[in-house]
């Protein structure tokens, strides 16, 4: 009888939470599992920071798409390959600087490029609001056209 009310303890002991703050690095693991089970943080950082690791002109003209193990697979059009497969080991380098260590090692060519989707402009700055007549120029002035204006628009 005396194992069973040991057991009863260390279960009851399992069970108690602690309610005091844990560091970030516990937690972040559990939250980021989801999110790292389609694409590693090394891909995703690759595919969010690509315009700036091979430049405007190949990122206008080239997508990555996947990171396996060490090889990179890059989306392009037919003309295109072929001159990436000349600039692949200078390709390979700016990525590896980029991400601060050795991601990829070889590039795989496949040539289905969609180009990426236009970023939105964006919307056009309203006019300033006519001042109020009835206060000397200045910064009140100004915030309180801008509320005028504000509240009209509302209505």
């Amino acid at each position: 009888m005396a194992k069973n009310a040991g057991a009863d303890n260390s279960a009851k002991e399992e069970v108690r939470r602690a309610y005091a703050a844990r560091p970030l690095s516990q937690l972040l693991p559990t939250v980021t599992r989801a999110a790292y089970k389609r694409r590693s943080p090394a891909a995703a950082s690759l595919m969010a920071d690509w315009a700036n690791i091979v430049g405007p002109r190949l990122a206008a003209e080239t997508t990555p798409r996947r990171l396996s193990g060490t090889q990179l697979t890059i989306a392009c059009s037919g003309p295109m390959a072929m001159e990436l497969s000349h600039l692949a080991p200078v390709l390979i380098e700016r990525i590896n600087t980029a991400s601060g260590r050795r991601v990829v090692e070889r590039l795989r060519f496949v040539q289905d490029f969609a180009p990426p989707p236009p970023t939105p402009e964006a919307p056009p700055v309203p006019a300033p609001p006519a001042p109020i007549e009835d206060l000397p120029p200045g910064d009140l002035n100004d915030a309180l056209a801008r509320l005028r204006a504000a509240i009209r628009g509302r209505a």
